[in-house]
């Protein structure tokens, strides 16, 4: 039987449409430093991955030094393109607004970024107090830490939560977590679809998934 006590979202590419735009902004960025990156490698490679180990990862590759302000630039190039063009994931608010059950967001940004791209997509007044950021619980997918204090916190058990997740190391910490997993947008040959209990294509799906299983209202 399918848990129906919490249901944990992550945020980018989950409930706000952020993936294209953040890694055509990163993929520019780096270009300025030397680094030769495109925005879908860089989605393929990097997505639901801690922003720092992510440079880490291509400063070791390819020996060319980031500057220190990186990620605040970055972050703040980033800020302003989501403002300006964020959209949420189709069918995010119509699953958000009839859900029968509590509801979360576990996400690896940083409360700031969680916030405004909650805020500019509308989302923000469903998740108020109930946004978990793994900058302030320094615990990075795929490590089951930022998933297993949610739960912790809604006095839910883990095996009783449900994981909605569109990265592997999302996937993958919601699996460690000991908890029901939602795979959204994996594609055949994603390792995703292997580690999730279910996969989805869009969240319209789901909906009609948690529908069926008595979790939302139709």
């Amino acid at each position: 039987m399918l848990p129906s006590k919490l249901v944990i979202f992550d945020c980018d590419g989950v409930l706000v449409d952020s993936e294209g735009l953040g890694n055509d902004v990163l993929a520019e960025t780096l270009a300025i430093y030397g680094h030769q990156i495109s925005s879908n490698e860089a989605k393929t490679r990097f997505r639901g991955m801690k922003l720092a180990t992510c440079l880490e990862i291509l400063e070791r590759e390819t020996g060319i030094a980031l500057p220190d302000s990186f990620e605040t630039n970055l972050r703040a190039r980033m800020s302003s393109v989501f403002k300006d063009q964020l959209q949420p994931v189709e069918g995010a608010l119509r699953l958000i607004e009839s859900l029968q059950v509590p509801f979360c967001v576990a996400s690896s940004g940083p409360r700031k970024k969680i916030e405004e791209n909650l805020k500019t997509t509308n989302l923000y007044p469903h998740f108020v107090g109930k946004i978990f950021s793994a900058y302030e619980l320094k615990s990075w997918k795929p490590d089951p830490g930022l998933f297993l204090a949610a739960a912790k916190h809604f006095e839910v058990a883990p095996r009783d939560c449900i994981v909605v997740e569109d990265s592997f190391v999302g996937v993958s910490a919601g699996v460690a977590a000991d908890m029901t997993v939602l795979a959204l947008n994996a594609t055949k040959d994603d390792r995703s679809v292997a580690a999730a209990n279910q996969v989805f294509a869009s969240m319209n799906e789901i909906h009609e998934f948690f529908v069926s299983r008595g979790l939302s209202r139709k």
